[in-house]
């Protein structure tokens, strides 16, 4: 099942979709959060030290990252044909279900592990340094992985249901 689960991470990292899915996530969040100015999210503009604005636009733009994620885990083994492949190992369907999700959330960590560095410069930048709530903070990352854990089981339903990768994306989209 270990093996599945890197099978699944690397097939995703060595596509250039997977890099252009978390590209557009990290560069967008950080235009929102920092750069422009007349946004609401802004950090800097806000006049205190939270992420909240971190929080509430992440499981919009997870809208669109978890469907690309999880488009091609079902979908692509039945339209390349190995998916028989993989139901002839000694692996369970559980097993099976259970790695391409747990890929999937790994998938959705490496999506949110860059964006703890906002947490290091909300740290530095408030006054006195120090003055934020981290307990809320950590108690919204794990929220956000929550979350994203549920997209994923839905990604992957939908990606069961079709063979086609664009539709499996579509079908995500809408179910999410």
């Amino acid at each position: 099942m270990f093996s599945l689960i890197l099978k699944e991470i690397n097939s995703f990292l060595n596509s250039l979709i997977g890099y252009i899915v978390l590209v557009v996530f990290l560069l967008t969040m950080g235009l929102f959060l920092w750069i422009f100015p007349d946004s609401s999210f802004n950090i800097l503009s806000a006049g205190y030290a939270n992420l909240d604005s971190l929080f509430v636009i992440t499981p919009w733009m997870y809208l669109l990252l978890i469907p690309a994620i999880t488009m091609r885990l079902f979908s692509e083994e039945k339209k390349s044909g190995t998916i028989e492949l993989l139901l002839t190992r000694p692996l369970t369907e559980m097993q099976l279900v259970s790695a391409k999700f747990f890929a999937g959330v790994i998938l959705v960590l490496f999506s949110l592990l860059p964006t703890i560095i906002y947490y290091f410069t909300i740290h530095s930048i408030s006054l006195p340094v120090g003055n934020v709530d981290s307990g809320a903070i950590l108690g919204s990352y794990i929220g956000l992985l929550l979350l994203g854990a549920s997209f994923v089981a839905i990604g992957i339903f939908s990606s069961s249901l079709a063979d086609n990768q664009v539709v499996a994306f579509i079908i995500g989209f809408f179910f999410v």
